[in-house]
């Protein structure tokens, strides 16, 4: 049985989870997660116990030192509240359960049993799972997110895309499958990281779920730093591809198709979206300061299937 001392009633919550591994490219998903967690100061109430659901030899625990003492940490998932006291601009409050952890090695139906199980107690009225993968998209044009669901009612109500890929699934697709046979509405949003600049920090790719999730949920998030990094990322990696002139007429060939199909970012919909946002942050906070960590290019090959993996 679950217990939750401490917690307090929530306010219309939603749940918003990220995996690190491999629906995780870029580190995108699970450092959007931190994000909130950390612009809100999110508290974790509970965590999932390592020893049911990880290979150690897979991931490994960490050692370190608290004031001289060995202390260790193993890996698993954690569970955190955070209250959204001005959750679209207009002083409407809304809590959102925070789940970040590390893709399971065993017992994934019995992982995601425990989660909905919190979901329950705390009366969660939707799920929300954020993954990245890898894809031909350059680093030069926005961030393709992909917003799937494969309830049909969900998706009419919230113009989501019904999941129609086949294939390989990881923790995110499982953990949607089981809210949506449990009867609680689950989505999942899929950002496209560049193959060829896979390696994390990805502060675009963190940046476009974050506003598809504000789009979803029709809340305001404080982005901090996350824009300017974004900025400083592209720059770092148009610096790097223009040493390399293999790269560079890669990156271009990708632009010339990307930008021969129909963009979704010119429509009149997601230009009244930006709008909306706009409008949501136009208090706006103080501007953001300091270097990001830069990029680097990878020699990795594209992922097999550009269709998000349930």
């Amino acid at each position: 049985m679950i217990e939750l001392e401490g917690v307090p009633e929530l306010v219309d919550p939603v749940m918003v989870a990220a995996f690190e591994g491999w629906n995780d490219a870029g580190d995108a998903a699970s450092t959007a997660v931190s994000h909130l967690e950390r612009e809100w100061k999110g508290e974790v109430f509970a965590a999932l116990d390592a020893e049911d659901y990880y290979d150690f030899q897979v991931n490994r625990p960490q050692v370190w030192l608290d004031g001289g003492v060995r202390k260790v940490t193993w890996p698993t998932t954690r569970l955190s509240v955070v209250r959204v006291d001005d959750a679209d601009g207009q002083g409407r409050q809304r809590d959102l359960v925070l789940v970040k952890g590390i893709e399971p090695s065993m017992r994934w139906r019995s992982f995601c049993n425990e989660i909905l199980g919190f979901a329950h107690e705390l009366g969660v009225e939707m799920v929300v799972v954020m993954g990245a993968l890898l894809g031909d998209t350059p680093h030069t044009r926005p961030v393709p997110v992909t917003a799937v669901t494969s309830d049909p009612d969900l998706a009419r109500s919230m113009s989501l895309e019904e999941s129609r890929y086949e294939g390989p699934t990881g923790i995110v697709g499982i953990l949607q499958e089981a809210c949506t046979h449990a009867g609680v509405p689950a989505a999942s949003l899929w950002a496209s990281v560049p193959h060829y600049v896979s390696q994390p920090p990805n502060p675009k790719a963190t940046l476009a779920l974050l506003n598809r999730l504000e789009d979803l949920l029709g809340i305001r998030v404080p982005m901090g730093e996350l824009p300017e990094d974004a900025r400083a990322w592209q720059l770092g990696v148009d610096q790097l591809a223009a040493e390399d002139s293999e790269v560079a007429e890669y990156v271009q060939s990708l632009e010339e198709a990307r930008d021969t199909a129909e963009l979704p970012e010119a429509s009149g919909e997601a230009i009244a979206k930006e709008f909306e946002r706009y409008l949501r942050r136009r208090d706006g906070s103080p501007k953001p300061s300091g270097e990001p960590p830069q990029p680097e290019l990878g020699p990795e090959s594209p992922d097999d299937s550009d269709d998000p993996d349930e």
